[in-house]
């Protein structure tokens, strides 16, 4: 068992460590190759914090175990509301431009709606996912093309992935990073999944548990560690741009991976209990982010009950 949590520790190391790797190479060479890098940045980097989830999906995927890759999803995406942001915003309160109300949320609440309808039968279709897969691409291509009318300076989302294109790398050295991501991603996974299999199971624990806890709240420490780096430098949008981004992702790119690679019925529990978990708390972020006052702002007393209901909720399903 220790030598389990001790490859598990590693696995969620090395594979976020592989994943940054991997989108500093690819990101790198498409520049290089003369790719603009607004669509690097809305494709290849913006889909860098969610490749932890879409490869643990995969792997998860590949190895029958759909109620770990679908809780892999739905668990990051309350992980990222009620822990990540309610550490956050603990740490310091976080004010919330109108950009971010006007169009991140709106398309949160319909994709989060879309997941609800996809589980609410307890059943994981090919089609769903594909459907899924389909939103993700006009997802991307409308962000393009928004982004290009307006600048990518004016979302948040937009000009952190951006400014995150990495510039002036030898095509050698890019070609070096994305070699070693494309390994150690596959590999880093693998372990990853097989450890925390092998310590769920020492506690009696379900496939779906597994993907809920020990996997969603390890894959969301990457958003955690953007989040504070975002809120220490001042960049309040950056940091909760980054969480419904993710969010996003998680639903159209990492939950599509499960249907489409394994299409099977799923635990009943995530459509009587956890999908209702993630609406309330995306629902929760919303009223907290609304201010009739002019002032919007996530403050600590906020934070602090987000936080609490994570612990709650960890404290329900275990």
């Amino acid at each position: 068992m220790l030598l389990s949590f001790v490859i598990l520790i590693i696995g969620f190391a090395a594979l976020v460590w592989s994943a940054d790797r991997f989108v500093f190479g690819a990101a790198a060479l498409a520049r290089n190759f003369g790719v603009p890098t607004l669509i690097v940045g809305l494709t290849i980097v913006a889909m860098g914090s969610s490749a932890p989830e879409m490869m643990v999906a995969a792997q998860a995927a590949l190895a029958d175990k759909t109620d770990t890759a679908v809780g892999n999803a739905i668990g990051s995406n309350i992980a990222n509301i009620l822990l990540v942001l309610g550490i956050t915003a603990l740490l310091k309160p976080l004010s919330v431009s109108s950009g971010i109300l006007k169009r991140e949320m709106p398309l949160l609440i319909i994709v989060s709606l879309g997941a609800w309808f996809i589980v609410s039968d307890s059943h994981f279709s090919l089609l769903e996912g594909l459907a899924l897969l389909i939103g993700f691409i006009l997802f991307l291509f409308t962000l393009i093309i928004i982004s290009k009318r307006s600048g990518p300076d004016a979302d948040p989302l937009v000009s952190e992935a951006c400014e995150e294109v990495p510039n002036n790398v030898p095509t050698g050295k890019a070609l070096l990073w994305l070699s070693v991501g494309m390994v150690l991603l596959p590999v880093s996974s693998s372990y990853l999944i097989d450890a925390a299999v092998d310590i769920a199971k020492f506690f009696g624990m379900s496939d779906l548990l597994i993907g809920l806890t020990i996997i969603a709240i390890g894959t969301s420490l990457p958003e955690l560690a953007a989040c504070i780096a975002s809120v220490l430098k001042k960049e309040d949008d950056l940091a909760l741009g980054n969480i419904i981004g993710s969010n996003i992702f998680n639903i159209l790119a990492v939950l599509s991976i499960a249907g489409i690679m394994n299409p099977a019925n799923i635990d009943s529990n995530i459509a009587q209990r956890d999908i209702f978990i993630m609406l309330g708390a995306t629902l929760a972020l919303i009223l907290m982010s609304l201010s009739f006052t002019g002032n919007r702002r996530i403050n600590r007393i906020e934070g602090g009950a987000l936080l609490a209901a994570f612990v709650g909720y960890m404290y329900y399903i275990i």
